[in-house]
């Protein structure tokens, strides 16, 4: 029976992703000529070509895009054996801070596959606004948290790593029509809130007039929902929370483009618990990225 080599599959990706032999040398640390090798072996072992020139690039055929999945799902799943079995015994609370957004679409997947890799850590979430989390890591309250601001802000004071980016969109009931010779009835949570104040500048740079119909205080995007539902006006949101009920406003509809969400991971820069040091870690690694990674993106 035929095995595939692993170590070969981690060259093919690097080769995919870097669409060059020599970048992809790098990033296995071999030469260039063992790489040119290493491919040579796979296509013989495959009996097919996995790749074609493509001016100064190497670019994937047809059976090369069909073996990239199945390549990057073995990898995946080989360094979670590898470090399922040699993850130290953590134990404790781990304190994590997110987004209400982010706690019903992105931390679910993250934590479940934490939890596995370390079933004794307990996990005390602390669900709140992005103002008030980065606050609460100066402050100690917690050690970690997912934290989403609109792209191009970051908060240099804590080391981070991105987890995804996601668009965010105009909002409204599925039966809202919107009228662009009218204010724009704006849905919106109170302040701090950085989905308000990325509406309020999107409308202004474009000199479009506007006005809140209805501010939510509630953390949760249920309320917001509500109104929306009701007919009251549209808000901001990233596209992950549209639902059946609701529709996205675009450009044909006089409403401005809205930048990207970038969803991190910030880590408490002094005194941090094994755990979330783990966790920071095995996330910037890419161990715990495989099942979260956005249809959206």
């Amino acid at each position: 029976m035929r095995t595939l080599d692993l170590d070969l599959l981690r060259t093919f990706v690097a080769v995919a992703d870097g669409e060059s032999f020599a970048l992809a040398a790098e990033r296995v640390h071999r030469t260039q000529s063992a790489v040119t090798q290493q491919m040579a072996r796979l296509e013989l072992q495959l009996g097919v070509a996995l790749f074609q020139k493509v001016g100064r690039s190497k670019r994937l055929t047809e059976p090369g895009v069909r073996l990239l999945d199945y390549a990057r799902q073995l990898l995946a799943l080989n360094d979670e054996v590898l470090e399922t079995l040699a993850a130290p015994d953590l134990r404790g609370p781990l304190r994590i801070g997110s987004p209400y957004d982010a706690a019903e679409f992105l931390l679910p997947p993250l934590l479940a596959r934490f939890s596995a890799l370390y079933p004794h850590v307990q996990i005390e979430v602390h669900p709140a606004r992005t103002a008030h989390l980065l606050q609460a890591l100066k402050q100690g309250q917690i050690e970690i948290s997912l934290v989403a601001m609109p792209e191009g802000m970051v908060d240099p004071a804590h080391p981070s790593v991105r987890l995804r980016t996601s668009p965010m969109v105009w909002m409204a009931a599925a039966e809202y029509v919107h009228d662009p010779s009218q204010p724009v009835p704006l849905v919106s949570p109170n302040e701090p809130s950085h989905y308000r104040a990325t509406a309020l500048a999107a409308l202004d740079a474009h000199q479009i007039p506007w006005h809140i119909r209805h501010v939510s205080t509630s953390l949760a995007f249920g309320g917001l929902r509500a109104a929306l539902r009701a007919g009251l006006g549209v808000t901001v949101r990233p596209i992950e929370m549209l639902a059946s009920e609701l529709r996205v406003l675009d450009e044909a509809e006089g409403l401005p483009r809205l930048p990207s969400l970038c969803f991190d991971l910030y880590l408490r820069d002094w005194r941090v618990s094994p755990p979330a040091q783990r966790l920071f870690e095995a996330v910037a690694g890419g161990g715990v990225l495989q099942s979260i990674g956005s249809r959206y993106k």
